[in-house]
């Protein structure tokens, strides 16, 4: 009885995940998910609650969002890569570019996946045999979604300012708004 009760013990702690993003009802969706495929879960919504956590318990993996309120999770990573350097860690975020992905993947992520992402992408990616490469995605934005998802980003770091936001992206405001009016595009 010992020994079983050990082995799960072991086998939660293996599965241990740690999910930090500063969008709570995405953060809870997204435990909630895990914890049904067995995950135990321990959710953060900033970078002080990530590394709080990781030195309380470090886990096996983790799903890290790269833009938080109080910080960048870069430094969750680097606390999470020192404290258990065998851990997998995939950084998921809606401000993907090149250059954050390569310093994530330095730093010890073994992944780097652009939101919207869904359970069974994360859960592949945190899964994922050693090297092997990542499957090319099934559906991928039509070149009208990541147009729209980039304005809603740059939208969203101007705090909801229409004339900045439009300044930023070299476009005219009343354009921006009509843009800004519509539904996103499939």
């Amino acid at each position: 009885m010992m020994d079983a009760q050990q082995d799960q013990d072991g086998a939660a702690g293996e599965r241990s995940l740690l999910l930090v993003d500063d969008d709570r009802a995405f953060v809870t969706r997204l435990a909630r998910a895990f914890e049904t495929r067995g995950y135990p879960v321990r959710a953060a919504t900033s970078v002080a609650e990530g590394l709080d956590a990781v030195k309380h318990e470090a886990p096996a993996l983790a799903v890290v969002d790269m833009r938080l309120e109080d910080g960048n999770g870069l430094q969750i990573i680097e606390a999470l890569r020192a404290a258990r350097p065998d851990a997998c860690i995939v950084v998921l975020t809606g401000y993907g570019n090149i250059a954050t992905a390569v310093t994530a993947v330095k730093l010890g992520a073994i992944d780097y996946l652009a939101k919207p992402a869904d359970v069974d992408e994360i859960v592949a990616a945190l899964t994922r045999e050693g090297a092997a490469p990542a499957e090319p995605p099934q559906n991928p934005m039509s070149a009208d979604r990541v147009r729209w998802e980039h304005i809603q980003r740059v939208y969203e770091m101007c705090e909801r300012n229409v004339s900045e936001t439009a300044r930023r992206l070299s476009m005219h405001r009343r354009t921006l708004q009509r843009i800004l009016a519509k539904r996103a595009p499939r």
